[in-house]
């Protein structure tokens, strides 16, 4: 079934090809030729969620690009349901070597974040310094399925805008609904049958995923780190506890901490003030940018 785009859904900057000669769509901002810092959403997120972020750091003088990983937001959507953290790692790799040819900063939540860890252990990533958001080798159970839980409903489509804006509401009690609807259009497309469908592929959520396995993987790849970085928490996240945080800056000595107390899992979405200043703060001292 064909799914529209809805009116008034920002449009790309640029697009790149991924590893498998997909598109991945990016937002950039800041000058090019300076130090690339690459924003990576979590699952079920787009680009859109770093436009603050993005924003704030080409104001301090890099240059900043939020990709939509494959299967999300307006990136390829990939006929074969090849969405395993190393497929979007091979595009993450594909897109940093197309830019420029020094290693970028890589700044990833959640999924994004797994998906640096990963490519950064593995070897086919390299870069000079890595923000960690809300992510770590052992997340809690309850949390992640609770993510789960709300990007698995619905998939047979809502009925209104009304109901998506129920269903976010629902999911992010710490955020202030939305009065007007219209900036839900990036969330959603609309199906031949009138109903809203999430804008990812639905594909991604319903495959089988490896839990244990992956978090063995990234406990090396957290033990491999010798680049600088940084773990952004948010106080009130149910997917990364206090003591999973701790367990990652074991594996990793060397990593900083920022706990940002009123914030959930979605970090930057809910205090983008105080991320983007510890964010800035961590990036200034090990990659310092000329403004």
């Amino acid at each position: 079934m064909t799914r529209t785009r809805l009116p008034g859904t920002p449009d790309p900057d640029t697009y790149f090809e991924g590893a498998d000669g997909n598109r991945i769509a990016a937002d950039v901002w800041g000058e090019p030729g300076h130090q690339l810092v690459l924003l990576l959403h979590g699952g079920g997120q787009t680009r859109h969620a770093w436009k603050g972020a993005g924003e704030a750091l080409s104001e301090q003088g890099y240059h900043a690009i939020a990709l939509d990983a494959r299967g999300h937001g307006d990136s390829d959507w990939i006929a074969s349901g090849e969405y395993d953290h190393q497929d979007m790692v091979r595009d993450l790799a594909a897109v940093a070597k197309s830019i420029s040819s020094a290693p970028p900063v890589l700044v990833g939540a959640s999924m994004g974040g797994m998906v640096s860890l990963s490519g950064l252990g593995s070897g086919h990533l390299t870069a000079r310094a890595l923000v960690l958001v809300d992510i770590g080798p052992r997340i809690e159970v309850e949390g992640a399925n609770k993510v789960r839980e709300f990007m698995q409903q619905k998939i047979e489509g809502f009925d209104s805008l009304e109901e998506v804006a129920d269903a976010i509401a629902n999911y992010q009690p710490q955020r202030q609904r939305p009065r007007k609807l219209d900036g839900l259009a990036k969330n959603v497309r609309q199906g031949e049958d009138g109903r809203y469908y999430w804008h990812w592929d639905p594909n991604y959520i319903t495959r089988k995923m490896e839990v244990n396995s992956r978090m063995e993987e990234m406990q090396a790849a957290s033990r491999s780190l010798t680049i600088p970085t940084l773990l952004v928490r948010g106080g009130l996240s149910d997917v990364l506890s206090e003591e999973g945080a701790q367990e990652f800056l074991t594996l990793c000595p060397h990593a900083e901490y920022s706990n940002v107390t009123d914030a959930a899992h979605m970090v930057a979405g809910d205090r983008n003030d105080i991320f983007v200043a510890d964010v800035a703060d961590f990036l200034g001292r090990v990659v310092p940018q000329e403004k």
